[in-house]
């Protein structure tokens, strides 16, 4: 458990930092909206083309389109980390998560001065969750935790009020035939582990949670995060939902594309529920994908370069979406480059909650989606880990990879990252050089690491020569 210390020092943060005043939020003049429920829905390791709404064909996804349909779609969605617990951890806290020392995924190896106790989201980090409670909300979180295994790190430790979910990053999707699983990968209903012999398949277990939470909120204001794990590995489908594309050769893109349709089926019944509760209106939703596809899942990045684990485009623009019937324009896209970092400062603004800007690396977005400020939310954005790092600038983007040279790319021409303009443009490669590295100035060490292959398969994979799924699938 956190130390008193700790709580105090927070709730002291959050006292100056969140303010309960209708006076502050976005729209003060209209209190009777002043408190919208947040869902925040997560997949993971989908690809950039597996959902309808962004050119999917084979997995038919409605729900999850009707979303964008409904609200606003990203052309330019980035996480900040193209693996999944950094990304959660910057999404969950709207800082890099370099600035706290969550730079690598795992948590793996402590470096020097760290313990295997200290792997995971740091206890001072003000989340989400703990945001939306000093709120008056009610916080949950449902599926995939990622964020370290130990009481400290645990969901409700970190603002939220409730849990239903596995603290690692994967796990059967059906029950153990065994019934012996790591401590990480069981199912808890907060502290208290669910028996195997209740678990049928996940994805439909982390809807129906989700259906339950928002049916019992009982008019009280809620956040809720719904991290499915769907549709990481091991690709567990039902029968049912496999046989429906037997026609699909491919016996990963097969299992792919039926885990997704049970996927797009939850979240529909999630949707459902909001419209017969009658809280659709007043609910800011936002779905996003945690990283690039998979090499090993049959995802589908399309047009994009690279995959899951590469500053690649493919590795870090996603699936992002948003709506708010009640404030949001629908069915536009938004074509400027935007970040899950966002999601804090866009979700407390909408809630009428001030916010202190200088501690978060995301912006309000609801100002530039309603059209009252034109321009891009952000100048630059970064990513990092170990030896790979990249910066995008308006249409430019930069990846420094250790030994490589410098990849130069205009996102506006070559969205599929195919010409390397480094030795054409020196002055703009100078500039983005010396932007990312004043951002680099401010992060703290890592506190693990994932060893020398994971680092060198970080340059390895950002060659120009390395192009396709087969080959990225060599550096994992």
């Amino acid at each position: 458990m956190r130390s008193e210390s700790v709580r105090l020092a927070k709730l002291i943060v959050l006292t100056f930092a969140i303010h309960l005043t209708s006076a502050c939020g976005p729209d003060s003049k209209d209190n009777s909206l002043s408190q919208p429920n947040i869902v925040i829905i997560v997949t993971d390791d989908a690809g950039f083309v597996d959902f309808g709404t962004y050119g999917g064909g084979q997995t038919a996804t409605p729900n999850i389109d009707s979303i964008a349909q409904s609200g606003v779609r990203f052309t330019a969605g980035y996480v900040s980390a193209s693996v999944c617990a950094p990304s959660r951890a910057g999404l969950l806290t709207g800082r890099y998560q370099q600035r706290f020392g969550h730079e690598f995924n795992g948590p793996n190896s402590p470096v020097l001065g760290y313990s295997l106790d200290e792997m995971g989201l740091d206890p001072h980090e003000i989340t989400i969750g703990e945001a939306f409670q000093k709120l008056g909300y009610l916080t949950m979180a449902i599926g995939k935790w990622h964020m370290g295994t130990q009481d400290r790190f645990h969901p409700l430790n970190h603002g939220f009020d409730r849990f239903y979910g596995m603290l690692s990053g994967a796990r059967s999707y059906f029950s153990s035939s065994t019934g012996e699983l790591p401590e990480g990968s069981r199912l808890l209903r907060d502290w208290e582990v669910v028996p195997e012999s209740e678990v049928t398949y996940l994805t439909d277990m982390f809807s129906e949670e989700a259906v339950s939470f928002i049916r019992g909120t009982q008019g009280r204001p809620f956040l809720l995060y719904l991290a499915y794990n769907a549709v990481h590995t091991p690709m567990h489908a039902k029968k049912e939902d496999l046989a429906l594309f037997s026609a699909v050769e491919d016996e990963l893109r097969r299992a792919n594309a039926a885990m997704g349709r049970s996927l797009d089926e939850g979240v529909g019944r999630v949707l459902d529920t909001l419209r017969r509760e009658q809280l659709e209106e007043n609910t800011l939703l936002f779905l996003i994908n945690d990283n690039g596809g998979a090499t090993n899942n049959g995802s589908d990045n399309g047009p994009l370069r690279g995959m899951k684990g590469s500053k690649w485009e493919g590795g870090i623009r996603v699936p992002f979406m948003v709506k708010w019937p009640a404030r949001l324009p629908a069915g536009i896209a938004f074509d400027h480059p935007v970040s899950t970092l966002d999601v804090f400062a866009t979700s407390i603004n909408a809630a009428q909650g001030a916010v202190d800007d200088s501690n978060l690396d995301g912006v309000d977005l609801l100002p530039f989606l309603k059209g009252r400020v034109e321009g891009a939310p952000h100048e630059n954005l970064f990513w990092r880990r170990g030896v790979a790092a990249a910066v995008r600038s308006g249409k430019w983007k930069l990846i420094r990879s250790e030994s490589n040279p410098t990849l130069l790319f205009d996102l506006s021409e070559d969205l599929g990252e195919t010409t390397n303009l480094a030795s054409q443009h020196p002055e703009i490669v100078r500039d983005l050089l010396a932007a990312l590295e004043a951002w680099e100035e401010q992060l703290a060490p890592p506190k693990w690491t994932e060893g020398e292959k994971w680092e060198r398969n970080q340059v390895l994979k950002h060659r120009m020569q390395v192009i396709g799924r087969d080959m990225e699938r060599e550096y994992p």
